[in-house]
């Protein structure tokens, strides 16, 4: 990211929208949407939600566990992106491999065209575009500070000496109305003599309809320059030499 890398360490990119609705959710939404991207998103799956229901009967409360379609997820026959629809909500995600911004910022504008379509959202509640890098690292330790800029501090007094952890912080941008959410932690390696990194960059809007739905390019485009800042900002020279 930022950077053009021959291997990049994305392993899930994704747009996440959620609406101000326009009009009640009707589930007909799901149908008329897969209409319109079957070609692309050919397979699609159901993904039930859990939900728990109060009831009062005879004096007593009883506990009812509810099952009910929570999204539709419409897949590449690849597997390599999905679209999800649930309601009030549109999610596009691309896994590895990756292409570009220049490919998967149309998708995510023309996904989100056919819902405005078929669902009239009044505005955004809520918009989100993550990266989740996976870092992998053929040693059994390192010092973190040779390959990251972004990590835990440990006060001197403690053993420096450390296994798993996670670190989080959320940066406020454009006047409190976005979040710059980074995350970094250390996850489970694929091979033994290996290392593995998560570093989850997610950034969005939080303060419901600042932006309409027309502007939602815009604020994309301002979105991935910063998580592409964001991550050459957390990474070392070293760590590049990975990627290329």
């Amino acid at each position: 990211m930022g950077r053009k890398y021959k291997n990049p360490p994305i392993i899930e990119a994704l747009s996440e929208f959620q609406f101000a609705p326009g009009q009640p959710w009707d589930f007909t939404i799901h149908g008329l949407f897969y209409e319109k991207v079957n070609k692309e998103f050919p397979d699609k799956q159901q993904q039930m939600g859990i939900g728990i229901r109060v009831k009062h009967e005879a004096g007593a409360i009883q506990h009812e566990v509810l099952q009910s379609p929570d999204r539709m997820q419409f897949y590449r026959q690849d597997k390599t992106a999905l679209v999800q629809v649930g309601t009030d909500l549109l999610t596009v995600n691309h896994l590895k491999p990756y292409p570009t911004w220049e490919s998967f910022k149309p998708l995510i504008l023309d996904n989100l065209s056919k819902y405005k379509e078929i669902a009239q959202p009044k505005g955004f509640k809520r918009l989100g575009l993550r990266y989740i890098n996976k870092i992998d690292i053929m040693a059994k330790s390192i010092e973190l500070t040779d390959y990251f800029n972004y990590y835990p501090y440990i006060p001197k007094e403690l053993p420096q000496i450390h296994d798993a952890f996670n670190v989080r912080v959320e940066i406020p941008r454009e006047e409190n109305r976005d979040r710059m959410l980074l995350t970094f932690g250390i996850t489970i390696p694929e091979k033994p003599e290996m290392l593995s990194f998560l570093l989850d960059l997610d950034y969005i809007m939080v303060l419901p309809e600042k932006i309409v739905l027309n502007q939602a390019g815009e604020w994309l485009e301002k979105a991935h320059t910063i998580i592409e800042k964001t991550f050459e900002a957390c990474i070392t020279d070293k760590c590049r030499k990975l990627f290329e």
